[in-house]
């Protein structure tokens, strides 16, 4: 990299400049994607983190989207799930938006009902009728802590425990016992066997979805139109969140744009330099470097000035960050701080090698004088 180091010498100013709007890029970028794991993290994360091999969804009408807040289920098909070979366990779980209220504090909160003492909560063998368990968000958001007391949908609870950080569309989550659930958040009018009719009768026992451990995912299609149900993983579960899909793909979006712009930017700065050097680089040529040298060290200089952007900007990122993440839903870890800065390099290595083979067009005859 002889001639490449003399350029970045020689032309300090330029490649200051191209530097700092790596920099930049590189900082937006970082930013962008510990957001957007942040803002994912508080939409899903109480679902990713549910040890349950399929979520079972009563099958929506014809035309319509699986999802969450319109899915139903009843005792009769939560029991045939438990029966189907290859099941091991097959159980209910409710989720609904709740207000919550300690003291002088309120909260929106999601609800999620599950049958007491079941392994899907965190600390789940606290849970009973009467008493719930909080992730930490929602005990920070009432400030309360086990054994104080709060009132969610007008009922008077008790805190079993604190633990974990779920979250379920940008709400924090409040674990309650099956029982409890239904009775905050009643069963649709007329939504089948076990609910509550339209004139009011009726069990009420129903939940959202049906938590299904495996042992075999044999005869599952068989029973999703058995029971008219639709059987998901939790990861294909969660384009039925409302906001997630619309939301992550915006700002995947978002940082794919910025990725392609890197690419660009750096592209378009080395075709202009290796225009403006063509007569050194002709010169060169004429004293027998052969192209491929030249090449390689165009290359290097391009590969050298990405990384110590690249770098400078992931450092000037994670400081913000770091800075920013306990007032807004910011994620610091390899997938958004490492991933992004190793894209940026690639892709504006990509650009870069693009632009310069405009050398292998470069004739050393022109260093005489002369042309062809």
């Amino acid at each position: 990299m002889f001639v490449a180091r003399r350029d970045l010498g020689f032309a300090k100013g330029r490649f200051a400049l191209m530097g700092t709007v790596i920099v930049l890029i590189t900082v937006l970028v970082g930013l962008l994607s510990g957001l957007t794991a942040g803002l994912g993290r508080q939409n899903i994360s109480a679902i990713t983190g549910l040890p349950a091999d399929r979520l079972v969804f009563s099958a929506p009408a014809d035309g319509q989207k699986l999802s969450f807040t319109d899915s139903q289920v009843t005792p009769a098909q939560w029991d045939g799930w438990a029966a189907v070979p290859g099941v091991r366990s097959a159980e209910p779980l409710g989720i609904a938006t709740a207000r919550a209220a300690a003291g002088a504090r309120t909260a929106a909160l999601s609800a999620f009902g599950l049958p007491a003492g079941s392994a899907l909560a965190p600390r789940g063998d606290l849970l009973a009728p009467g008493r719930v368990v909080l992730s930490a968000a929602a005990a920070e958001d009432l400030d309360v802590r086990a054994g104080s007391t709060l009132t969610l949908t007008g009922r008077e609870l008790t805190v079993a425990a604190v633990s974990g950080d779920a979250a379920f569309s940008h709400l924090p989550v409040v674990w309650t016992s099956l029982a409890d659930w239904q009775l905050l958040a009643p069963p649709a009018a007329g939504s089948g066997p076990g609910s509550v009719t339209a004139t009011g009768t009726g069990s009420g026992e129903h939940a959202t979805v049906i938590a299904l451990s495996l042992s075999s995912a044999d005869g599952l299609a068989d029973a999703d139109r058995r029971f008219a149900t639709k059987a998901l993983t939790p990861d294909d579960s969660l384009a039925a969140i409302g906001s997630y899909t619309s939301e992550n793909g915006s700002l995947q979006l978002m940082r794919g744009f910025l990725f392609a712009i890197s690419a660009l930017v750096v592209g378009a700065f080395f075709t202009v330099w290796t225009i403006q050097r063509s007569g050194d680089v002709a010169v060169l040529k004429a004293l027998g470097a052969s192209t491929g040298y030249l090449l390689r060290d165009a290359l290097g200089q391009a590969v050298l000035l990405l990384v110590a952007g690249t770098a400078v900007g992931t450092a000037i990122a994670v400081g913000a960050g770091a800075a920013v993440g306990s007032a807004v839903p910011f994620v610091l870890d390899a997938p958004t701080v490492l991933v992004p800065a190793a894209v940026m390099t690639g892709l504006g290595a990509l650009g870069a090698g693009l632009s310069i083979r405009r050398i292998t067009s470069v004739d050393p005859l022109t260093a005489l004088g002369s042309a062809r």
